[in-house]
């Protein structure tokens, strides 16, 4: 069964940053698509950034040029880097690795205060 653990989230001002990692486990990591998923209070999950397996990436357009999402796959693990961090991308952040299905780690909690 996949495992996913998402750690790094945490309380920052607006204009702070944050590094969410996500260690994976009992996968073949590398031939995984690995992304980022957000949900805000009252909305739905939104897709914040994928990697594919050869490193080609996605942004959603609110977090262009501000979050960059990377990954190790000697340590089975992916990253993600927020900068200038706004209180509109507090929400759960979500790790996930897809390769025929989707599979989820528990989330991490992050909040921007104003």
């Amino acid at each position: 069964q996949v495992q996913l653990v998402e750690s790094g989230g945490g309380l920052v001002q607006a204009g702070g940053s944050l590094r969410l990692s996500c260690a994976a486990s009992k996968i073949i990591f590398s031939i995984y698509r690995m992304g980022w998923y957000r949900q805000s209070p009252g909305k739905q999950r939104e897709l914040v950034a994928t990697i594919t397996s050869s490193s080609d990436t996605d942004y959603a357009d609110s977090v262009k040029g501000r979050f960059t999402i990377s990954r190790d796959n000697a340590k089975n693990t992916v990253y993600l880097q927020m900068n200038s961090l706004k209180p509109e991308d507090t929400g759960v952040y979500y790790c996930n690795a897809y390769r025929r299905r989707d599979h989820w780690g528990q989330g991490t909690q992050v909040t921007v205060s104003s």
